[in-house]
């Protein structure tokens, strides 16, 4: 197969689900995906529709069912945990165990593909990991315990660890999902920046419909009936907004550019 080279992810045929000894539980099927370079991505569906599955998947925490996976030409298959560290980071919801890290040892830890065996820093990591904390605007917490930290400092914290792991790729699943308006629009502002100025591929799951079409550059949309990807102004001439959601409440409003209410 010949690969055009600036799609970063190219996926051909790939299903998504989970296997057991039972049976086969397909989510989502024939999903064809080509991504450029340095785009901001939303991620859109109901929940339930397996948006993190679909993460879960391009990111190699899980197997697909069938269908190919190619990240920045090379098969996801093919690279090993280290070489794939290398070209995407992982940012999840889930809380920090307990530990007593300081918010500069979790941000370093995103220079451990690069490091030797006892994970020592040179000076280009050092200057790495403050030009994330810049980057973030958190250097203000590099002495903080991670257990100190708000939802919304954790979150940018986090960013700046995949900041640091130096990726041109970041995925992230739902990270504004306990955030109030305030930080969730901080975070989009920032991801949007990173993409934008830094040229780096985002990638975000998110409820937040209304900021994704304001700053998405590309939308993809799980909807109940199929799996529609492309850039956003395209999405809204072709009314594929319209499928999003499989109900008779909310709707999208061309007008307004957003969704909004259509029954009391």
């Amino acid at each position: 197969m010949i690969l055009t080279t600036k799609h970063i992810i190219k996926t051909t045929n790939l299903s998504i689900g989970y296997t057991s000894k039972k049976e086969v539980k397909t989510i989502a099927s024939n999903l064809n995906i080509n991504l450029n370079a340095g785009n901001l991505v939303c991620l859109l569906g109901e929940n339930g529709i397996g948006k993190s599955t679909l993460l879960r998947t391009l990111t190699n925490v899980q197997p697909s069912l069938n269908g190919e996976i190619f990240i920045n030409s090379n098969k996801l298959e093919n690279l090993n945990n280290n070489n794939l560290a290398k070209m995407l980071s992982l940012v999840l919801t889930e809380r920090l165990p307990d530990s007593s890290l300081t918010v500069f040892e979790l941000v370093a830890l995103g220079r451990q593909p690069y490091t030797n065996w006892i994970g020592y820093l040179t000076t280009k990591d050092l200057h790495i990991i403050e030009a994330a904390f810049e980057k973030t605007n958190t250097k203000h917490l590099m002495n903080s315990k991670c257990y100190e930290l708000s939802d919304g400092q954790l979150q940018k914290v986090l960013i700046a660890r995949a900041l640091t792991q130096n990726t041109p790729i970041i995925v992230l699943d739902e990270p504004t999902a306990h955030l109030d308006l305030h930080h969730t629009i901080n975070t989009f502002s920032l991801l949007k920046n990173l993409a934008s100025e830094f040229n780096k591929t985002i990638i975000v799951s998110t409820h937040e419909v209304n900021l994704a079409l304001q700053l998405a550059d590309e939308l993809w949309l799980m909807t109940p009936s199929k799996f529609i990807a492309g850039k956003t102004s395209e999405l809204i001439k072709n009314n594929d907004l319209n499928l999003l959601f499989n109900s008779n409440l909310i709707g999208y409003n061309k007008n307004l550019n957003q969704f909004i209410i259509t029954k009391s």
